[in-house]
C-alpha cells in the first residue's frame, strides 16, 4: 500500500482523529442495513447488519468484525460498506457482544483474543452464504481474526479465503502501554473508558458480584479495566495472561491462508517497534507498514478528506486473493 497523508493532515493523531470524525465515509448516501439476531450456543446473542441492496450474483461475502467499542456505523465500517456497494459484493458487519446498542445477556463482553467467537460467527456465515467469503477485522476485530486464522491452520480456507487485519494491536501489551501514556492516556484511554465502563457496570447489575464495582469505577486505563472485567470474566488470570495469550503476532508464522495485516507506522495506538517484520511471519502473511494513516485513518483528499483509500487498497487485495 502506497499511502502518504495529504500535507494538510500531518502526524498520527491527526489522521486518526480526523478519519473518525470528519471525513467523507460514502460517496452519496449513508448505508442501509438490515439487522439479523443469532443466538448463541450459550443462550447469548449477536447481532449482525447486513447492508441492503442488490449484489451480484457469486460475489463474494464481505465479513467486517469491528474495533474495540465500534460498530456498523463507526467510519471505517461505513467506508467499506461503500466499497462493497459499489463493487456489487454482499457486505454484513459482524457486532461483538454487547456492541449493538443492547446489552447482551451472558456474563461475559467481547475480547481480542475472541477466536472462538469469531470461528463459530465465520462457519455459520458460512453455510448461510454458501459461496466465498472475505473478512476483515479493524484493530481489535484484526487482532482476533488473525487468532482465529492461527488456531484454525489449513482447515481456515474452508471457510474463508483470505482475511485481513487492519491497524490490529498484535502485540497487546506493547499498545497497552502506549494507549495508558500522555495524549493517549487523556484522549483515547478516556474515550474508550467512557463507553465501557457504563456498559460494564450495567453488566454488574446483571450479575451482581461479578467483579469489584468500585474498582471498576476507580479505572483510569484500559490496563487496570482488563484486569478487574475483561481478563477474569473470560477465563485469564489477569491483564499480563490476557494480554500475552490473546496476542496474534507471536503466532503469525502458522497462518495458512493468505493473510494481510496492515499497520500504519505513526498507529498512536500500535507502536512501530512492536509490529511484525518478515521474520515474524509465513510465506502466507503479506505485510503492510506505510509511514502514514495513524488509527484506521488513511484519509485522502482536500478537507474534510475521503476514506476511499483504505476499503479499495485492502478490498482490492482480498479479490486478488480470493
Amino acid at each position: 500500500m502506497n499511502y502518504t497523508a495529504p500535507w494538510w493532515l500531518p502526524g498520527g493523531n491527526l489522521q486518526t482523529i480526523v478519519a473518525a470524525k470528519l471525513a467523507r465515509r460514502y460517496t452519496d448516501a449513508a448505508p442501509v442495513y438490515v439487522r439479523e439476531r443469532w443466538y448463541t450456543p450459550d443462550h447469548d446473542f449477536i447481532d449482525l447488519d447486513w447492508q441492503a441492496g442488490p449484489s451480484a450474483p457469486q460475489r463474494p461475502l464481505l465479513v467486517l468484525f469491528h474495533g474495540l467499542e465500534g460498530s456498523s456505523r463507526s467510519h471505517y465500517a461505513e467506508s467499506f460498506a461503500d466499497f462493497a456497494r459499489a463493487q456489487h459484493l454482499p457486505y454484513v458487519v459482524v457486532h461483538f457482544r454487547g456492541c449493538s446498542g443492547e446489552l447482551n445477556h451472558a456474563p461475559r463482553a467481547y475480547h481480542s483474543g475472541d477466536f472462538e467467537e469469531i470461528g463459530w460467527i465465520l462457519e455459520r456465515l458460512r453455510s448461510r452464504h454458501g459461496g466465498p467469503m472475505m473478512a476483515v477485522g479493524i484493530s481489535l476485530g484484526g487482532n482476533a481474526l488473525l487468532r482465529w486464522a492461527q488456531e484454525a491452520g489449513s482447515a481456515a480456507s474452508q471457510t474463508v479465503s483470505a482475511v485481513v487485519a487492519v491497524c490490529a494491536p498484535v502485540d497487546l501489551a506493547a499498545s497497552g502501554a502506549c494507549i495508558g501514556q500522555g495524549f493517549n492516556r487523556q484522549v483515547y484511554t478516556r474515550m474508550f473508558l467512557q463507553s465501557m465502563k457504563p456498559k460494564a457496570l450495567r453488566k454488574l447489575t446483571q450479575f451482581p458480584g461479578l467483579f469489584d464495582g468500585e474498582a471498576l469505577r476507580g479505572a483510569k486505563d484500559l490496563y487496570t479495566f482488563d484486569n478487574i472485567f475483561t481478563a477474569p470474566l473470560h477465563g485469564f488470570k489477569n491483564t499480563e495472561d490476557y494480554w500475552r495469550k490473546a496476542s496474534a503476532k507471536p503466532g503469525l508464522n502458522r497462518i495458512r491462508i493468505p493473510a494481510l495485516v496492515l499497520n500504519a507506522r505513526n498507529d498512536p495506538f500500535v507502536p512501530a517497534a512492536s509490529l511484525p517484520g518478515p521474520k515474524d511471519v509465513g510465506d502466507w502473511v503479506t505485510l503492510w507498514q506505510p509511514r502514514d494513516g495513524g488509527h484506521v485513518g488513511f484519509a485522502s483528499a482536500a478537507p474534510p478528506a475521503s476514506l476511499i483509500v483504505l476499503p479499495q487498497a485492502v478490498g482490492g487485495w482480498l479479490l486478488q486473493n480470493r
